[in-house]
């Protein structure tokens, strides 16, 4: 946190120029896409999401033919090329930005179960953020959270930010970062988080009896077998997928009560820490982001300069992007409908700029930074920087 994000983004830059491992004289693998089987929007299966027919396609390709110079200038290099079945596209830019918008999209739904909605938004609270689903996983799920870590060191490499919407957990977990027992369990859980405080601050037995009786009659309690008539709760606790979880051997057989009261609070926080940790998955999307970018670049990053690094932000800051813009021959800044359309632009919500800015450059976010900042004129952009408004076709710019 002492250095600057700005100059631990250009050594990082630099670090990632010096291991690229695809030159310019081979030629970049192709993937081929069917829209038709993401027609309308709905996935009939999640093996014909576009995340699965790109997984099962690269799966064959070398982790070295992906690893490529960060992108810059009008006709970047990416890690590779797509194409769609019955479409003909020009260029590689846009084709490539549509898939992980698509992907991104295909991860946030229920169509794919690599991510799970985390639990605080049912109350609003981190409404729309993920993280990974906590469960035993299959070889074929773990090459599947290995090619989203892929993704996310390719999409690093090509400088897009992913409209991803994960928990700072995933981020602290994802650079090795402990979390926090008590911040992070509320982000990603408040209402087991508050059902441990209250076991956490009882008083005396008359409260954890009463407390008892309140979860017994939300459904979650049995009665105590040494008093028939007297709620109690036993060591177990639902996983964060559902499943009744016990938290000790046994622990459907052993009571709740006063002498083991924080035990049991304890062991629930340990329970969810271990889901938010997800070690089997996480190691798996380390081992596919390794592939693609050194893992020792993640030291030098705290968990919110990774996320913005990967997904940048969430909002379009309408500055930045005006000053990255360009005016083809016969335009000027000056013109009465460039200043028209700019007006227009900052009349919109950050959710039409979202929008507008996906029909521009078919992305939903973009860089805020941009190494033309650091150069003069002649220096790269990141796409898509400079954003280019032409005259209509077949008019003289007027």
């Amino acid at each position: 946190g002492l250095i600057f994000y700005d100059t631990k983004v250009t050594v990082m830059n630099r670090v990632l120029n010096a291991t690229v491992q695809r030159t310019a004289d081979h030629a970049a693998p192709e993937i081929t896409l069917d829209p038709l089987e993401i027609v309308g929007g709905e996935i009939r299966s999640s093996e014909n999401s576009y995340f699965c027919q790109a997984a099962r396609q690269l799966g064959c390709v070398p982790s070295s033919q992906l690893c490529v110079k960060l992108a810059s200038g009008g006709d970047p290099t990416y890690a590779f090329n797509i194409r769609f079945t019955g479409e003909e596209v020009h260029g590689t830019s846009g084709s490539f930005r549509h898939f992980l918008w698509q992907v991104c999209k295909e991860l946030q739904s229920s169509s794919l179960s690599l991510l799970l909605l985390c639990p605080s938004s049912a109350v609003n609270k981190n409404k729309g953020k993920y993280i990974l689903t906590p469960s035993p996983i299959t070889y074929a799920e773990e090459q599947l959270f290995h090619f989203f870590g892929q993704l996310l060191g390719i999409a690093i490499r090509a400088d897009v930010p992913l409209p991803l919407d994960l928990l700072p957990s995933f981020w602290k977990t994802l650079v090795g970062e402990p979390l926090d027992p008590d911040v992070d369990l509320q982000e990603a859980d408040i209402l087991t988080y508050n059902y441990v405080k209250k076991f956490e601050n009882i008083s005396d037995e008359t409260e954890l009896e009463a407390l008892c009786a309140e979860i017994a009659s939300q459904h979650l309690a049995m009665e105590s077998p040494d008093c028939p008539n007297k709620p109690c709760c036993k060591f177990t606790y639902l996983s964060l997928t559902g499943e009744e979880v016990e938290l000790c051997p046994r622990g459907r057989h052993i009571p709740v009560g006063w002498e083991n009261k924080d035990v049991y609070a304890a062991a629930i926080r340990s329970l969810r820490m271990r889901e938010l940790q997800t070690p089997e998955c996480m190691t798996a999307v380390r081992a596919g982001l390794g592939s693609i970018i050194p893992l020792q670049l993640l030291t030098t990053l705290t968990p919110l300069e990774m996320e913005l690094r990967t997904c940048g932000l969430p909002y379009i800051n309408l500055e930045f992007l005006k000053a990255h813009t360009m005016y083809q021959v016969g335009l000027m800044e000056t013109d009465q409908h460039i200043e028209f359309f700019w007006s227009a632009l900052e009349m919109f919500t950050q959710e039409e700029l979202c929008k507008f800015i996906k029909f521009a450059c078919n992305q939903e976010r973009i860089p805020f930074t941009c190494p033309c900042k650091d150069g003069g004129p002649d220096t790269a952009h990141v796409p898509p920087y400079p954003m280019k408004i032409a005259p209509p076709d077949g008019a003289a710019g007027t």
